[in-house]
């Protein structure tokens, strides 16, 4: 008989085991994420430890991860959860767990959602008639000829002429600010939140707690922050790190915050980045940036129009929304660094 439950102490053995048969080598990065993405998160509070595990006669055939948020939502406050760590025991597999699996994970709070998808899990999602949403759009800045010699996108060739233009303008112009390098989150970045929260349509809540947890306590990740402080208040945030690809050097604009309908705020931060990226070598800086406030500041910024490749999903129920809010993303605020996807 198979059962869903949640994860108990005696499990760790057997999700050790299932990690290993179902993901290979990439079981040993899972385990040095383990305790921080579901012991310590500030999120689960007193609750049960977030993992929902599948038994079959009280063998451990499957589990998902589950990381508890609180989330903007149509001008309240929710508890959310993202999903993630998905997996079952390939030898059981077509037995509906993953139905099963998510029917825990929907009924855990007032909204469930899931970032950068499978082809599978996108149309795992639609036969359980969620909604169907917009790719989450992703912008680049290129830095150097080398990164725009690989690519041939309409308008890019006048990018390209304009690099050396831009990177001296980087260098030299005086940032709208003070910005400064801090390596921890105080009450200060929570009262940001809480000024620009009303903002956004759907946006995590980016309060010290989370954002102390997200990213200066990340034990497999190191992440740079800087902050924007204007009128002895903190006006905006940037979480980047710098990582290398195949045959390029890329700067992640991992979380941000600012307010949208300032876009100084953001042009100052992201100035500062242009500068951080130069330094570390970097051929450009990728972002996400739904939010049609941010899309303008990026593009002002030099910034232009990625191909979009990461899927979310979404469904709120612990409040009403309007029929129409999953038809488009441009007020949602989602970033690399929401749910377990930057790793």
């Amino acid at each position: 008989m198979i059962t869903i439950d949640r994860y108990r102490e005696d499990d760790q053995a057997a999700l050790d085991a299932l990690h290993r048969r179902v993901i290979g080598d990439r079981a040993e990065s899972l385990k040095q994420r383990w305790r921080w993405l579901y012991f310590d998160n500030p999120g689960i509070g007193t609750g049960a430890v977030p993992i929902w595990v599948a038994r079959d006669d009280g063998v451990v055939i499957g589990q998902m991860g589950t990381l508890p948020v609180r989330l903007q939502a149509h001008g309240s406050e929710i508890d959310a959860v993202w999903g993630t760590d998905f997996m079952v025991d390939p030898d059981v597999q077509r037995r509906g767990l993953g139905h099963q699996i998510a029917d825990a994970w929907e009924a855990q709070s007032g909204a469930a959602i899931g970032l950068s998808l499978t082809d599978a899990s996108d149309a795992f999602f639609t036969k359980r008639g969620w909604p169907r949403l917009q790719r989450v759009p992703r912008f680049v800045k290129p830095l150097t000829r080398r990164v725009l010699r690989a690519w041939s996108r309409p308008g890019w060739r006048r990018t390209a002429l304009l690099l050396p233009l831009q990177r001296a303008v980087a260098r030299r112009r005086s940032i709208g600010g003070e910005v400064t390098r801090v390596d921890h989150f105080d009450d200060a970045f929570t009262r940001l939140w809480n000024r620009v929260a009303p903002r956004f349509e759907l946006a995590v809540r980016r309060d010290a707690p989370y954002l102390e947890w997200k990213y200066a306590m990340a034990p497999h990740l190191h992440y740079s922050i800087a902050a924007l402080v204007a009128g002895g208040e903190v006006a905006g945030f940037v979480v980047y790190r710098h990582m290398d690809e195949a045959e390029r050097r890329v700067t992640l604009l991992v979380d941000y915050l600012a307010d949208p309908e300032d876009p100084v705020a953001l042009t100052s931060l992201l100035r500062w980045l242009d500068r951080e990226a130069i330094a570390a070598g970097s051929d450009l800086i990728r972002v996400l940036a739904p939010h049609e406030s941010f899309q303008r500041t990026l593009l002002a910024s030099g910034y232009v129009a990625g191909r979009a490749t990461m899927r979310m999903v979404a469904r709120v129920t612990g409040v009403p929304v309007p029929a129409d809010f999953y038809d488009s993303n441009a007020r949602w605020h989602v970033v690399q660094g929401d749910s377990d996807v930057d790793r």
